[in-house]
């Protein structure tokens, strides 16, 4: 599809399809992807470069933005970079063998996952349902409240700021809150990644998220000694292993 008819489709649907942008310089590659999505029942845009990715950005407003290591003209990182910027839009790194070190820079640049490259849809769709105009669901456990469409989130109805892996981390917390999630079961949910990763990315990750909350005690996000952590709704008995 080209970027004219995907705009078309954007706009003529009033937004009731998922809106991806897809920045990368192979072109037989983003329109194989762009006619599998589109089976779908995703809209998608192609670009090649990270200039004109930008542009396509701010005009098309995506759902989800997925952008190639491999990026020419301002490189993925920097690309990731200023979208999140702009806009608190969940992007994807794609990566093959030899961009560990783009993906680290990357994620810390604001990109919510990395996922493989050549790309496959039962991978990507997940977050682009997630990401979808019909998915919005507000999430309530005590004073806290998640939006996840609007990627917002209020404690005690004032707006917390919160980055996007902190972000998710939450709303799978609240997903499964009062229940205990394992440190190997938040990777994999989370971070996409396997369950041999280290887990002191997680402990930061909690702490830095029970600091933004207000959860000085430890008693909305509690630890299981051993095996992972639980949100407990306030009222409900749960206690730190």
């Amino acid at each position: 599809m080209t970027q004219q008819q995907a705009a078309s489709t954007v706009f003529g649907d009033a937004r009731t399809k998922p809106v991806l942008l897809i920045a990368d310089p192979d072109g037989a590659v983003v329109e194989d992807l762009a006619t599998a999505l589109e089976r779908e029942g995703v809209s998608v845009t192609g670009t090649p470069d990270g200039a004109q990715g930008l542009l396509q950005a701010g005009a098309l407003q995506p759902d989800v933005v997925l952008v190639s290591a491999t990026l020419p003209v301002i490189d993925a990182v920097e690309f990731v970079r200023a979208v999140r910027l702009a806009r608190a839009v969940p992007v994807l790194l794609g990566v093959g063998e030899g961009h560990a070190e783009q993906a680290v820079r990357a994620l810390a640049a604001g990109a919510a996952a990395c996922v493989a490259r050549p790309y496959r849809v039962a991978e990507l769709l997940p977050f682009i349902q997630a990401a979808s105009p019909g998915a919005r669901q507000v999430l309530a456990v005590g004073g806290v409240e998640l939006d996840v469409q609007a990627y917002q989130v209020r404690v005690g109805g004032r707006a917390v700021h919160l980055p996007l892996r902190e972000f998710e981390l939450l709303h799978y917390l609240m997903r499964n809150a009062d229940r205990t999630v394992t440190r190997e079961q938040i990777m994999r949910h989370v971070w996409h990644a396997a369950a041999n990763t280290s887990t002191n990315t997680i402990a930061v990750h909690v702490k830095r998220l029970r600091a933004r909350l207000g959860d000085e005690d430890d008693q909305l996000i509690q630890t299981v000694r051993g095996v992972g952590y639980r949100l407990v709704t306030p009222g409900t008995s749960g206690s730190p292993a």
